[in-house]
This record gives structure tokens, sequence and C-alpha cells, in this order.
């Protein structure tokens, strides 16, 4: 609401405006008018440029299965039911349940039992720890907080963990992990269990799941015909992610999710494959760094800790030192390209933290 001076110094700007002659008069408005169409011109520019780039942060398997259909289908095959009403499934992602720069793909509610699905192209044994997360997240805004003090029991869906993991790490094509293989103190019967499910979901693999879930099924098929041409050394990569997604479109293969966001898949596409890449890289350095620090202190100090254990201690401080080293150098790459820490962080999947004390190195070493 405007104030009263407000109101009365338009009434003046607007008497002044009546004095002048009527041509000045038409000149103001039209200036008015262009000044409005230039500043929702610019709304509309930059509007469009942050759903781009939400969407390019996102990932092929949350885009296709942010479809209720496609995600009731994929429930429907990983749980043996025959369901057909997509509006059943009570969707409860959590879109800002970030840690470490790592988001949940996809939360829903069927049938009382609460699922959380999440893809990976990377095989990360720390998952079970990262649901813990998401899953007290989940928990969290669910329940009624003020009934966690009532003499009755507050009734919570019964949670299921599953992974869809399609990394070129040969997995079997199903396999568990456990909270309770983090614990620096195993037992037996640990008091907080935490069990996730992985399922091979690369193109030749888990068939029985892939014959009762098209789209999972032609999902994979995809992600090979890009892998395909992406190894391919006299293409560039955005050619080969076209290649793959035009050849996908002729074939049938996910053709009307391909062709309704063609532009978008390819720019996904493109930075899923080129972050893969990266992690790839970084893991061999890793390797590398470890074998050869492994192999020195072994030599030197074989002899007081034993060769074996020399290699050990060698080979995890190399993996810390030849990590450091490639994040410094992947970093610094994307700093001379002009990205913000914070893009950085989102790129990488690293703290936001460890990514700001690294640039404050490189630059203290301008």
């Amino acid at each position: 609401m405007l104030s009263y001076q407000s109101i009365v110094k338009k009434q003046e700007m607007t008497e002044r405006v009546k004095r002048h002659p009527p041509a000045y008069r038409r000149k103001l408005n039209m200036a008015k008018r262009k000044n409005q169409k230039r500043r929702s011109k610019k709304y509309q520019v930059n509007n469009r440029q942050l759903k781009a780039k939400r969407m390019y942060k996102d990932t092929i398997f949350r885009m296709l299965y942010h479809d209720k259909e496609n995600l009731l289908s994929l429930y429907n095959a990983v749980n043996g039911r025959e369901y057909t009403d997509p509006e059943k499934l009570q969707v409860v992602t959590l879109e800002n349940a970030i840690y470490m720069g790592m988001k949940n793909d996809l939360a829903f509610i069927m049938d009382m039992n609460l699922y959380l699905y999440e893809h990976q192209s990377t095989y990360n044994p720390n998952i079970p720890l990262r649901n813990l997360f998401y899953i007290a997240d989940e928990y969290q805004r669910l329940v009624v907080r003020k009934s966690l003090y009532s003499t009755v029991i507050q009734k919570i869906p019964t949670p299921r963990f599953l992974v869809f993991y399609n990394g070129t790490k040969e997995v079997e094509d199903r396999s568990e992990f456990r909270l309770s293989s983090a614990y620096e103190n195993p037992t037996e019967n640990p008091d907080l269990e935490l069990r996730v499910t992985m399922l091979n979901v690369n193109d030749g693999h888990s068939s029985d799941l892939m014959e009762h879930c098209r789209t999972l099924k032609e999902y994979a098929q995809y992600v090979a015909r890009v892998r395909k041409y992406a190894a391919k050394q006299d293409v560039s990569l955005e050619e080969a992610v076209t290649r793959a997604v035009d050849e996908c479109i002729e074939e049938g293969i996910l053709a009307e999710f391909l062709l309704k966001n063609k532009t978008e898949v390819i720019k996904v596409s493109i930075y899923e494959y080129d972050k893969e890449f990266e992690e790839k890289k970084l893991r061999k350095a890793e390797y590398e760094a470890g074998r050869q620090d492994g192999i020195e202190i072994g030599r030197q100090d074989g002899i007081k800790i034993g060769r074996q254990d020399g290699i050990e201690i060698g080979r995890q401080d190399g993996i810390e030192i030849g990590k450091r080293i490639l994040l410094e150098k992947i970093i610094k790459k994307k700093l001379k390209k002009g990205k913000s820490t914070e893009q950085i962080a989102d790129e990488l999947e690293e703290d936001i933290n460890i990514i700001q004390k690294v640039v404050e190195k490189l630059k203290s070493q301008i």
C-alpha cells in the first residue's frame, strides 16, 4: 500500500506531465512502454537461464522418472506389482535435500512404504550413510512434531532404499550395502542399521527387471549408445551425444521422451558423461599416487613395520595426496573459465567449504 506522501508525489508528477505539450507526453509514454518491455524481456531471459541451469544439474534418470507413469512402471517392475493408477504414488522428493553437494533423486510413498530411489554412475559404498541423512530429512518433514511427545505411537512409512547403478565398474546384478559396514567397531547386532539394495541397470544386466520395465531397458540402451560414441577419438562429446539421441529416436528407443526433451537431454548427458570422466581420472590418479608412494614407504620402512604395512600406509597417504593434487588442477581449470566457488562445488559434488579452501590456497600462490 502506498503511503500518503507517495500518493501526493504521484499526483504532483501527473499534474506536471499534463502541463507539457501533447507531443512531449506521447514521447514520455512511449519511453515508459519501451522500458517496461525491456524489463519484461530481461526477466524472461533470466528465467530461461535459471531453468536451463537447474535442468543442467539434473540427470537423465531423474528427468525420465519425474513422470509419474514411468515411475509407477519402475515401481511395479521392482516390486512385482501391477498398479495402473499413477496417482497412487505420493511423490515426496526433497528438492533441497543436499549433503556434500549430493541430492536424493526420487522419493515417494506407496502402500505405506517410503521408497528412496537413487541413480549412480559411480560405485559408492557410502550410500547407506547418505541415505541415513535423506531419510532423517524425510521423516522430519512428514512427522507432526508435537505428536512426538504424545503417549500414542507416531506411525511412519516403512523405508525402502534402492540404487540403480549403471557405472563401468563390474558389479553383480543385485547387491547390498549396510550402514554397519562403516562402523569403526563392528557388531553382530548393531543398534542402528540401514540396508541399501543396488541393482545393476547397465545394458545386458538384470534382464528380468528390464523385461518388466520398458523405460528402464531403453534408458540402459541409450546410456550404452552414448558411451559407445563418446569413446571414439574422432568426435566431440557433444557430437557423440547428439548422434546417440538421433539414433535412439529413429529406432524408437525412448523416442517420445527424447523428442520432447532433446535439447535438455543433450545438455544433461554431456554434463553426466563429463562428470563421470573426471571421476575416472581422479580415481586413476589416486591409484598411481598410492602405488608409487606405497612402494617407496614400504621399501624405506619395511624393516620396522613390515613390507605389507608400509605399502598399505603409503597407499592410503598416496591416495589422499593424489586426490588433493588432481582436485586442485580441476578447480584451477574451472576458475580460469570464470566459474564461481558455488558452481565448482555443484559440478564436482564436493563440500563447498573444501572447494573454498582450495580456491584460497590457489589465490595465495598467484
